[in-house]
Parts: C-alpha cells; structure tokens; sequence
C-alpha cells in the first residue's frame, strides 16, 4: 500500500482496497499480453502477406523471428520504463506503456501488406514489434512490482498471482478471438483481411484500460518522488538509477535472471511455441490446436491463484523447486510424446502436464522478483532483470524451436528445455531462502508472524 496513507485501514478495508488496485492494474496487464500474443497466434494466417509466401516452414520461421525481435527492445523498454516508474511512479509508467501498445495494435491493423508496398511491409511489421516489444518490456516489471505492493501482506502469492492470471488470459482471449473467427469466417477470408480484426480488438481494448488506469491508487511514496526530483548527494545515488541498481543490488539483479532463464524459456514453450510444434511436427489439425491450446489454458490460468494461495502458506521457494525438479525429470517425456501423437485429447493432457509443471513457476516469479529489491529500485530491478533473461531465452523460443523444426532435430530442443530449467534450479536451490523477511516486508508488513524484523538495507538480497 502506499506510504502516503495516513489513518490504518481495517484488515477487511486493506483488502478491498488491494483488490480494486489489483483488478485495475491486470485489466491492464489483459490487454498488453493478448496484444503482444496475438502476433503469434495468427502468424499462420498472415505470415504470406508478409513473408517469403513460396515455401511455408520459411514464411513460418520468418515470422517466429520478428516476432523474437520484438524481445530485443525489452531490456530497453524495461530500463525506461523501470527508472520512470521508480521516479515518476508506478500509475504514470503503466499508463505510457499501454498506450504505446495500444498505437502499435492499430497501426498492424491496417498495415498494408507485401503486394501493395513491398518489402517496406516486413519492415514496418518488424519497427511496430520493436516498439510493442518497447512497450510490453516496461509492462512486466512495473506491474509485477505493482501488484507486489499493492497487495495485502498475508495474501501477496494470490494477489500478484493475477499479473500472470492476465498475462496468459491475454494469450488465452487471442486464442479464443482466433476460434470464432475460425468458426464464422472462411478460411480464404479469414487469411485474406480477417486476421486484421484482432489486431483491431485488442487496439481499441487498450483505450479502455487506458480510461481505467487513470483511478489507480499509487503505491510510492511522497518520500521516493520528491528524493527523485532532488540532485543527487555526492557518493549517493538516486531512486530508479543504474547506478543504485549496479552499486547496491547487483547480486538480486543477477539472480532475477537465473530465477527467470528457465521459467521463460518453459513458458513459451508450453504457452506460445506448442501451437507451431502441434501443427507442424505432430500433424494435428489448426482447428483442434487452437481448442486445445484455449481449454489448457484456461485451466492453466485458474491453477494461478491456487499455486498463489499454496505459497502464502508454504512458502515461495517450494513452489519453485517443484517447477524445476519436475521441469527437468518430465519435460523430454512430455515433448517426444507431442511430437508423436496425432490425438487432440492426448496432446491436451500432455500440454497440461507441462503446465502444471510450470505453474510453479509462472504464479509466483514476479512475487519472488519484487521481493528482492527495495522500492527505490524494485521496477528497475525487476523489469531489467526479466527483460534481459526474457530476450536472451523466452522471445528466441519459437525462433530456436521452428529452426530445430526445420532441420528435423526436435529432440536438441527438448535438450535445450531441460538445461534451461536446469540452469534455473540450481539457482532455486542455493540463492533462495524460503520465508526470509524481505524488503517488501518491511515497507508493506511481514507475510510470516515468525520472520525477524530489520531494516531493509540488512537484508540478504538473495533471500527470499
């Protein structure tokens, strides 16, 4: 909650207040992650008008790349971005963010394709990504950091549960938009100008949100703002620098990263690159990968606050090792089976079996992220943080998957997975502490009756 409130709130008052923050901030959320997810989720469809159209693996490889060229500008759009939430507030950078997104989606909405203007068509396609990229690396860190805090300290697993709640509700709204134009529309029409409509949608939906925005509560401080406005004293450095977040917190920068490598890159592998890896490898029909890909999901979505409210009991750093140690026994199994079945039903229950898996992870990352930086710094580091891992590992996941595609090697990125998930155990395992008093914490009130008291500066930045 923000320090400027000045009278307690009851306990029933707190968490009303929490979760009107909470539902403004991911209805915002929503919106970024369907428009960014919605690129892929119709590539199929309008990867010809804008890509080499002769041979369809290269057209599909092609548009897996700008859609990983758009992570490129995340660690930018997460410095940005991270620095004015942390000087200029959270409210004030989310509210550019979807606004950028929001330009982005109309502007591919009526994007004039390859036979109208020639190669200048992939190359507005491409700088559009770049700034939706731009807009969505800010999104993450900002709005994890927002929930974190405007959370209720006994409940922050289930209420920063809701970012990832949004962000594969996004996806899952992409995918639903996707079957019922599938439904209604002919499949010549709907590759010739339908597939525009969603890009269409999801511009006007981030207006809303925009309007919406507006009544968010802040959640930093007087104290953060006006210290951000103030010359820096000599040897200090101000809130939302790179300086503080080199000098002070490299070490939680740095595990930021391992604990988001192989969670994005199982992520996007079961969320993002599957729908490909049905199609094209185990030959399962576009219509019935789109109904799987929606109901898994679904269910994907609602196990969120479920893994959430398990943590506020447990523990965060259980549910992560139980996403890493199950991530690195079943995620071959799972994956060779895929690539074998032609079943819909059998395919459903494998994608979901790796959901489950990465649920662990997906529900409860930006939670741990956010607790291991201090407001001054905490957008910053968790959007850098994120960003750099995402762009290096998550946004090149359906690049590397359609290559490996390509050259009939599926099994090197399975291996691939594996290692990744591996990387981030090892990190789950040593650099984390499970109910450690954290910074947030100490600014928002301790999540454990047994965690000691200290100031925030005393903190071990790798406990967690």
């Amino acid at each position: 909650m923000s320090t400027q409130q000045t009278a307690p709130l009851t306990e029933a008052a707190q968490t009303r207040r929490a979760v009107g923050n909470i539902l403004k901030g991911s209805a915002g959320n929503l919106v970024e992650w369907y428009d960014l997810y919605v690129y892929t989720v119709f590539a199929a469809y309008f990867q010809a008008h804008f890509f080499n159209s002769k041979d369809e693996l290269q057209a599909g490889l092609e548009a897996m790349a700008v859609f990983s060229t758009s992570f490129l500008m995340r660690p930018i759009g997460a410095w940005f971005f991270g620095r004015y939430a942390d000087r200029k507030g959270r409210k004030a950078a989310l509210t550019l963010s979807v606004t950028l997104m929001s330009a982005g989606s109309f502007a591919i909405a009526v994007l004039p394709t390859q036979d109208v203007i020639g190669l200048w068509a992939m190359i507005l396609l491409v700088l559009i990504r770049v700034i939706q990229g731009f807009s969505v690396g800010g999104e993450y860190g900002t709005s994890a950091t927002y929930m974190s805090e405007a959370a209720t300290s006994k409940r922050r697993g289930f209420f920063s549960s809701f970012q990832y709640v949004t962000l594969i509700g996004g996806q899952m709204l992409a995918l639903l938009v996707l079957v019922i134009l599938q439904n209604v529309m002919p499949k010549g029409d709907l590759g010739e100008w339908g597939w525009r409509i969603p890009f269409a949608i999801g511009g006007v939906a981030a207006l809303v949100v925009l309007w919406l925005r507006r009544s968010m509560e802040e959640t930093v401080s007087a104290e953060q703002l006006e210290a951000a406005k103030t010359p820096a004293v000599a040897g200090q450095a101000q809130p939302g620098t790179m300086k503080l977040l080199f000098t002070n917190y490299w070490k939680p920068l740095l595990v930021c990263i391992g604990i988001t490598l192989g969670g994005t890159v199982a992520f996007y592998t079961y969320t993002n690159f599957i729908l490909k890896f049905m199609n094209d490898t185990s030959g399962i029909a576009k219509t019935d990968t789109s109904v799987i890909n929606f109901w898994a999901l679904f269910i994907f979505m609602l196990l969120q606050p479920v893994y959430g409210i398990i943590s506020d009991k447990v523990g965060r750093k259980p549910l992560l090792l139980w996403f890493g140690i199950t991530g690195v026994l079943f995620t071959w199994p799972l994956l060779s089976t895929l690539a074998g079945t032609k079943d819909p039903f059998t395919a459903f229950l494998l994608m979901m079996g790796g959901l489950v898996i990465v649920g662990g992870y997906t529900s409860i990352n930006a939670l741990v992220k956010a607790e291991l930086f201090p407001a001054s710094i905490r957008a910053l580091g968790v959007g850098l943080g994120y960003a750099i891992a995402n762009s290096l590992f998550g946004g090149t996941v359906p690049l590397i998957g359609a290559a490996f595609q390509k050259a009939e090697r599926e099994d090197l990125f399975f291996t691939y997975v594996t290692i990744a998930i591996a990387i981030s155990l090892v990190v789950y395992i040593f650099a984390l502490k499970n109910k450690k008093a954290t910074h947030l914490d100490d600014e928002q009130g301790h999540a454990w009756e047994q965690a000691p008291q200290g100031g925030g500066k005393d903190k071990d930045a790798l406990g967690v």
